[in-house]
């Protein structure tokens, strides 16, 4: 008789050997150890087995996926009703991201443009000419004459 496996069997199959092989290659050095190690041991291994008894049941559980004849796939508890109602909740917080994202934008652009005017200003009211502002010697003449203050 001869069986095919699917490529989810198969690892399924894998993942058991390689448990039972990790299993044998750990129980191999209990012997040596104390008593008192080997009994924690063995309460840890049960609280284990209980955990993952509890754990595994749930998800043999699943809900089945069900595919509506338009393509799209919904679970299939629950789905009834109220779908658009979830989709705009789900939407909301997107939304709000992007608003928060153009405010700051908007606010950051305003604050340069302002600084820019600010020091246009500043340029224009002055009594020296802009070109002054870019002689090496002026900057120099800045400096010492903070220096002196």
């Amino acid at each position: 008789m001869n069986t095919v496996q699917t490529p989810s069997a198969q690892a399924e199959a894998a993942a058991e050997r390689f448990a039972l092989r990790v299993a044998t290659r750990l129980s191999s050095g209990t012997s040596e150890l104390p008593y008192d190690i080997s009994e924690r041991l063995r309460a840890s291994r049960m609280q284990a087995l209980a955990k993952r008894k509890k754990l595994t049941a749930p998800a043999r559980i699943a809900a089945p996926v069900i595919v509506n004849g338009g393509g799209s796939a919904t679970l299939g508890r629950g789905s009834k009703g109220g779908g658009w109602w979830r989709a705009l909740v789900s939407a909301v917080p997107l939304m709000a991201l992007v608003v928060g994202l153009v405010v700051i934008n908007i606010a950051q652009d305003e604050d340069s443009a302002n600084d820019l005017a600010e020091v246009d200003a500043a340029l224009l009211t002055d009594d020296l000419p802009p070109a002054a502002y870019a002689d090496p010697g002026f900057v120099q003449f800045l400096k010492t004459s903070a220096q002196s203050n």
